[in-house]
Order: structure tokens, then sequence, then C-alpha cells
């Protein structure tokens, strides 16, 4: 019962957890912000759960594990509700366009008026991003014990043999999880944001535009409601079960003793059964971190997952942006690729992981040479990543100029200019996103900027007449046109993408097979009665050097290869347009050097496991 229960919850955070990095692109836009900014929100979580973890592994150890582990759940529910709670209170989404005009109606007369205008007394009160960064430090409040507390409990009350196969079966859930939080956010892109309150046949713009925002908010409603769901179960638990045949005997296996410092006089209490002691938990604490701290091969594996985190967590946090801005691919096709292809491949290489340490009956070092192996195969892997590469998209005056020539390639770049001859005296503004594809293939940032005299047609069927600066790149005579939202990419990167899918789901799954044996290295290298605050403290180390920093830099680095910002209606910068998909490239796939280092130092690890050995 608690294995199903605590599967369940996993899910349910995970799923949670996939959906808030599959509407990145979705809160970008919608509330006008850059990538690291976005980062620092993604790492709110792990900020909540910096917050108790310490104290939730150790003290939560020794209480009713099961109810403080439906506490958590609660928590993750209110904190994903209040995440949606901006759409209901900051309005409806207005599109940056170029040729868009209110009217406003007084007693005197009729006038134009800019959009900015309106808007600008609407947004004039706090960021409503705020109230997404403190549901996600709610979230990881609430987070803090499923993970510590409900594997120590599965570890102490299953037989030895099986505790591997169940706790991969756990882990795997928590990967099942983002399969359908990527679907679900899959879902929700392809509706638009505001549906239900806008007449869709005045939306000019499409799912596969860089300003498109979708129902982002359904989706946190649904997980928020799953995760409420998740808690009921372990109210019903009790605090322990029968202690397992096998664990009546209290000394350690001849393998443990290698790695557990005076394990062999050592009386382990798995389990105090009697009512908890505040006041000697809080005198035991110091000492037992002092104890925990002191084990060589706990601080070495500390920093090999730290360095495979930051790896890890860049990647997943920004990947399916990578898939957008480098393939051309929509934010739902990117959802669901990352949630039908890529995460299975991960859950089957975390579970298969798991079946091999009980079908070879892998020991420590077994372990450690496996996940070693992983890791280092799964670098190698990553590296053909660099050789999957796509053009930029031609975009007049950014990286082609208006006549077609070349000016942003690979890595280098020349300073553009919006403006040429052929639209000099049209008094566009160069802040302005709102492409239009050109009859000769090129995109062109606004109608304005194209030099297009008029247009006919509604909404988005609206086509540009008589644009002067397509002329210059087509030697076409006549009436050249051009069509709302940029033009598709070339062929040559429709073949790359299925290459590169495939790569990705091969990486992943190698990478993952090592995450079981990684995990039960860590447990079994501790003593028993320290299981929960090894965990949490292995949770803390991770996150605060990994899960905070890591979408932060990742964010910020891409941040750099912004070709084009988009603007606030108040003014300030907003959310980036357009990138360089080389230097986007390059700066994505730094996280392969990741994998690198923390293959040295997993060898370095069995180096000093070969040394203990007699």
């Amino acid at each position: 019962m608690f294995l199903a229960a605590l599967s369940f919850a996993y899910f349910a955070k995970a799923l949670s957890g996939s959906y808030m990095k599959s509407t990145i692109t979705q809160l970008e836009r919608r509330f006008d912000i850059p990538s690291y900014l976005i980062g620092i929100i993604d790492g709110s979580f792990e900020i909540g759960n910096l917050l108790v973890i310490a104290f939730v592994s150790y003290f939560g150890a020794k209480l009713h594990r099961p109810k403080i582990i439906a506490i958590g759940c609660i928590l993750m529910s209110f904190g994903t509700f209040l995440i949606a709670m901006p759409h209901f209170i900051i309005g409806r989404y207005k599109i940056e366009t170029s040729f868009l005009r209110v009217l406003i109606i007084t007693s005197h007369s009729i006038f134009p008026i800019s959009i900015s205008t309106v808007v600008c007394e609407r947004e004039s009160s706090v960021s409503m991003w705020i109230y997404v960064f403190l549901g996600n430090v709610l979230r990881g409040i609430g987070e803090t014990p499923v993970q510590p507390l409900g594997i120590s409990y599965i570890d102490d009350y299953a037989q030895s043999e099986n505790a591997a196969l169940y706790i991969g079966f756990v882990q795997t859930m928590s990967v099942i999880g983002p399969v359908f939080g990527y679907l679900l956010g899959s879902l929700c892109a392809k509706i638009y944001v505001d549906i239900g309150y806008v007449d869709m046949e005045t939306v000019t713009i499409t799912p596969g535009d860089a300003r498109w925002v979708g129902a982002w908010w359904l989706g946190y409603l649904i997980a928020g409601t799953i995760t409420l769901m998740s808690a009921v179960p372990f109210w019903f638990l009790p605090k322990s079960l029968p202690i397992p045949v096998d664990k009546h005997d209290t000394r350690c296996t001849p393998e443990q003793t290698r790695f557990i410092k005076d394990s062999q006089t050592m009386e382990h209490k798995f389990r105090p059964e009697e009512p908890a002691n505040l006041h000697q938990m809080a005198k035991d604490f110091v000492p037992t971190v002092k104890s925990l701290l002191g084990n060589p091969v706990y601080i070495i594996y500390l920093c090999v997952t730290i360095i495979q985190f930051n790896s890890l967590i860049g990647m997943v946090t920004y990947k399916p942006k990578y898939i957008e801005q480098h393939y051309g691919q929509s934010a739902s096709k990117a959802n669901f690729l990352m949630g039908m292809i890529n995460i299975p491949a991960v859950a089957l290489g975390m579970f298969s992981g798991g079946v091999v340490m009980k079908k070879y009956k892998l020991g420590i070092m077994g372990a450690a040479k496996f996940a070693f192996g992983t890791s280092l195969l799964g670098y190698f892997l990553s590296l053909f990543f660099l050789a999957m590469s796509c053009e930029n998209s031609k975009v007049a005056g950014i990286t082609v100029s208006y006549t077609g020539y070349v000016i942003v390639e690979g890595l280098s770049y020349q300073e553009p200019s919006l403006f040429s001859d052929c639209n000099s005296g049209c008094l566009c503004s160069r802040r302005e996103w709102d492409p239009v594809c050109g009859e000769n293939g090129i995109t062109y940032v606004s109608p304005c900027l194209a030099g297009c005299a008029s247009s006919t047609g509604y909404g988005r069927n609206t086509v540009f007449d008589n644009c002067r600066c397509v002329a210059l790149a087509d030697s076409q005579p006549g009436n050249l046109t051009a069509t709302l939202g940029q033009c598709p990419r070339r062929d040559s990167c429709d073949r790359i993408f299925p290459y590169f899918l495939a790569l990705s789901v091969l990486s992943s799954f190698i990478i993952s097979l090592g995450g079981t044996p990684g995990f039960m290295l860590l447990v079994r290298c501790i003593k028993p009665e320290l299981k929960s605050l090894a965990l949490g403290v292995h949770t803390l180390a991770t996150r605060t050097l990994a899960g905070i920093p890591a979408p932060i830099y990742f964010g910020a680095i891409i941040d750099t290869t912004c070709l084009k910002w988009g603007y606030k209606m108040c003014g300030g910068r907003g959310a980036c347009r357009i990138y360089n998909t080389s230097a986007y490239r390059f700066a994505f796939l730094c996280k392969s050097f990741s994998k690198m280092y923390s293959s040295k130092t997993l060898f370095k690890l069995l180096k000093n496991l070969q040394c203990d050995l007699p």
C-alpha cells in the first residue's frame, strides 16, 4: 500500500514539476521576461526545498513519516494553484503588433491611440510573475519530505533483495509523471491563453509564432488537483511496519563494513519505536551531521551528483525551448516530443537499471562501476549533437541584409541594421516584432520594415502588398507581397531533426541506466539510521549547488545569444524573439562537458572504493 501511495505521490510531483518546465516559453512571453529570470522562477522550487530539507529529513525520520508526506503533498497542491492565480487577475493578453490600433470614442471625436498607453495603466502594479515565484517556493517546501522519508521507509521495511527493485519502480514513476506533464503542456500550449474570452477570428498569430501564449494556467489547475489527491492515502498508513526477517540482524554486511566507519561494533537502531524525544533529537543533530559528512565515499558521491545535476537540470529546463528555437518547432510539438519520446526512454533506463541490480545482485562496487560506464558512454554520445545544426532563419536586418547577404553565420556576428532605403520613409519602429514572410523566403521584422504600402484580407488571412523591401532580394517584377508570420525553415533542417530525436532518446536511455545503481550506492554506503538524513543532505546539496544556479546561469548564457528582443508595453526589454541558433547550440550543449567532469569524479570514487578493499 505504501509503495502504491508513494509511487502516486512521485507521479504527481513529477507531473507538476515537468509541466512547470513545459510552460517556460509561455511564461516568458506572458510576463515579458528574459530567460535568466525564468531560471530564477524555476530555481525557486529548490529554494523552498532548502528552507526545510535538513530538518524534515532528520526530525521527520523519527516521527510519523506517512503523515508528514501527506502534509507535504497538500502544500504542493496549494503552491500549484497559486502559480495559476495571475491569469485571473492580470487581464487579457495583448499581442505585440505594428498595425493594430484601438479607437477610443469620446463625446467630441474619434481618434487613434497606441495600445501601449492603455496597457501601461493596467500593468503599473506589482509584477505578476512574483506569484509564480512564490507558488513554486511553496511547491518546493511541500515536496521536501516525499523523497527522503519515502525512500528510507521502503528501504527500512522491504526485503533487502527487493529494496532496489521497489526504489527503481518508484523512481520510474517519477519519470512517467513527466510524460503526462509534457503531454499536458503540449495540449495547453495549443489552446490560446484567453480562450473563451476573445474571438479567435481576431487573433492574428499561430502556435508557431514567437508571441503565441497558450493556456498555461489550465495545466496548473489540473496538476494541483492531482497532487491534492495524492495526499489522501498517506493519512491511513501506519507509522511503522513489521521488520523483515533479514533485517533482524543489525550487523553490517561484509561489504558495508568497508565503507561505514565503526560498523563492526556499532549497534544499529533502524526504527526507534518509542515516543520521540525532541530535546534529545536536537542535541544529537550536530554530532549526527558530523558523522555523516565524515564518510569519504558519501562526500565524493555528492560531488558527482552535483556536477551531473547541473548538466541534467540545465538540459531538462531548456530542452523544449532548444527544440523550438533551433529546429523551428512549436511549443506544443516540442512538449509532445519530450513527453512521448525522450521521457519514456529515461523511465525505461531507470527501471532497467533496477532490474540489472536485482538480476546480477550488484553490490556497492558493481553499482559504482555500472554508473561510471553509463555516464562515460552518455558523454561520448552527447558530442554528436554538435554536428546536428540548422542555419539561422533568414530575417532581414538581423541575420541577412535586405539584399539577402548573410550577416550572421556560425558564431560570427555583424551589427544589424533594421533600416534600409526601401523603408526609410515609413517611420517604422525598431522595437516592434510583427514578422511577415516575403515571397522571396525572407522574414521581415514587421510589415512596415518590409516597406509594404497596403494590405488586403482580415485576421490571419491578411496579405500585405507592394512591399518594396521584398523587391530588393527578388529579381521577379510585379506586386511583391508578404504574409503574416515567419517563413518556414529549410528542408535540410527538417531532415536533421529526426536524427536529433533518435540520438536524444539513445543518450537519455544510456545515462539513466546508471540512475538506480547510483542511488543504491548512496543508500548502502552509510549507516542505516542515517539514511533519511543522508538523502536529505544529498537533496539539499544538489539543489543548492545545481537546482538553483543551473537554470539561472543556463538562462543567462542563452540570453547572450538573443538577436532581437521584444519590448514591454510600458517600455523596457521583454522576452527574446529570435536567437543566433549556432551560438545557442554551443551554449546548450556545453552541458556535455559537465558529463565529462562527472565521469572523471566517478573514476576517483572507484579508486577510493578499491583502496578500501582488503
